[in-house]
Formats: C-alpha cells, sequence, structure tokens
C-alpha cells in the first residue's frame, strides 16, 4: 500500500462516473486532488463532497491553449490520472464524422496533451505517477465501435510507450482498462453490456491497481480474458467470431 497522505494528484476526467468514484477513493486514502474537468459546477459539488482536500482546476482536453493553461493553475503534482473522455455508439453503417473526431480528439489526442504538460516535468526531476485510462475495447478492433476502440486502443499504445521508455526511471507509468462501467456514456448502448460494474466498483479495482507495482491492469478479469485472448487468434476466426 502507498503512503498516499498529502501526496498532490491531478486527476482529469473527474466530473462524474468512474472519476469522480476515484475522487472519493484517492481522497479517503488522503490525497490531495486536483480536479478537472469541463463542468466547473459539478467538479465544485464533488470538491465539497470529498473527505479530504480538493481544488478545482477546469480544462478542455480537447484545446492545448486550456491544457497548458490548466497546467500552470496546477503546479508541481506528485502523479496525473487520465480518465476523460467520451462516447458515442456507431459503426462504419452509421458512421457520425463530428462524434468520431470528438471522441479521438478527446479520448486520445486529450490524453497526449495531458502528457505533454506533465511527462517532460516528471522526466526532468526523475519522479512520478501517470495513470492512463484504456478499455477492454481496445485490444482488438470491434464491429460498431471503430472510432472509440481506436481512441482507446490509441491511449493503451501510448502508455505502453511511455512504459518503455521509464520503466527504469523513478517516473511510474500504470494503463487501467476497464470493461463496461454504469455511467451516462454506457447508458447510450441499447445493447447486453456483460460484467457491467458499478463506477464504485470499478474505482476499487482502479485504485488498488495504483497501489501495485504493476504496469496493466484490465478488469473485470474473466471478461477480459475474451479481449485478451482475441489477440492471439488469426484474422480469419478472429472476424468469423467478432464481426
Amino acid at each position: 500500500m502507498n503512503d498516499w497522505a498529502g501526496k498532490r494528484y491531478w486527476l482529469v476526467g473527474a466530473s462524474e462516473g468512474l472519476g469522480e468514484a476515484l475522487a472519493h477513493k484517492m481522497s479517503a486514502a488522503g490525497v490531495h486532488l486536483i480536479l478537472s474537468a469541463r463542468s466547473e459546477d459539478k467538479l465544485n459539488q464533488l470538491a465539497d463532497a470529498l473527505p479530504g482536500r480538493a481544488d478545482v482546476v477546469t480544462v478542455d482536453v480537447s484545446d492545448a491553449a486550456s491544457v497548458k493553461e490548466a497546467a500552470e493553475a496546477v503546479g508541481d503534482i506528485d502523479g496525473v490520472v487520465q480518465i476523460a473522455g467520451v462516447y458515442w455508439p456507431f459503426g462504419a453503417k452509421a458512421w457520425d464524422a463530428e462524434q468520431a473526431v470528438a471522441m479521438a480528439d478527446i479520448n486520445f489526442t486529450g490524453a497526449m496533451r495531458l502528457m505533454g504538460a506533465v511527462v517532460p516535468k516528471f522526466v526532468e526531476r526523475d519522479a512520478g505517477h501517470i495513470v492512463l485510462t484504456g478499455s477492454l475495447s481496445g485490444f482488438r478492433g470491434l464491429p460498431g465501435a471503430a472510432a472509440y476502440t481506436s481512441s482507446k486502443a490509441g491511449v493503451m499504445t501510448l502508455a505502453e510507450s511511455l512504459f518503455a521508455d521509464l520503466h527504469k526511471t523513478n517516473v511510474k507509468v500504470q494503463l487501467v482498462n476497464p470493461g463496461f462501467v454504469k455511467t451516462r456514456l454506457t447508458d447510450k448502448n441499447d445493447f447486453n453490456m456483460p460484467f457491467i460494474m458499478e463506477p464504485e466498483e470499478a474505482a476499487r479495482e482502479f485504485f488498488e491497481h495504483m497501489n501495485s507495482d504493476s504496469f496493466k491492469r484490465s478488469f473485470p478479469t474473466l471478461f477480459s480474458w475474451v479481449f485478451r485472448g482475441s489477440q492471439f487468434l488469426p484474422d480469419w476466426l478472429y472476424y468469423r467470431l467478432f464481426a
């Protein structure tokens, strides 16, 4: 178990869902949180509800100037947790160009902008903790979700590459790949979602991983085997089963 008391963590994507639930876990452990998202009202409500110290800094991760300004306001931190993301369920046969670009720009490029604001500082002082949020859907292409799965696959590859570069330094890099978590995003789905988790349950898994020394955690474990195992299937069999 890490000593969290007094550590300053920037939680980006904290206003609701998994981010909100994780904020409660981290605050209860003694973390001084800097809460970020686009909605200042929701962030203020969350900050007031937390047991520990929390500051609010709004940010739009799709805007480079907003990320730069927020990073300057946040100042020195011990770690950053990236959860911010958007989702709309559609595939190639019902393509929505605006929503597809938004998913790419917020889910992936937003994470890239955030890393640009914190990674150089962590590397310079040889200390820091980076936690990126992928998805079980990012392991391999899925039907009906081209834009979302590719945006999450990008985040996962980003985390893997950062870990490859930094695992022999004092900058800790971790990746979390959740399955379905019950939020307003998954409420958009009109299909069965196996092993769907409540935000509090997912946050518990997330924070347990942050307390570990391992790089990656994919959950729920049983459900994750389907996606991780699919990487080893030949194309002809994978697409026969999944497409």
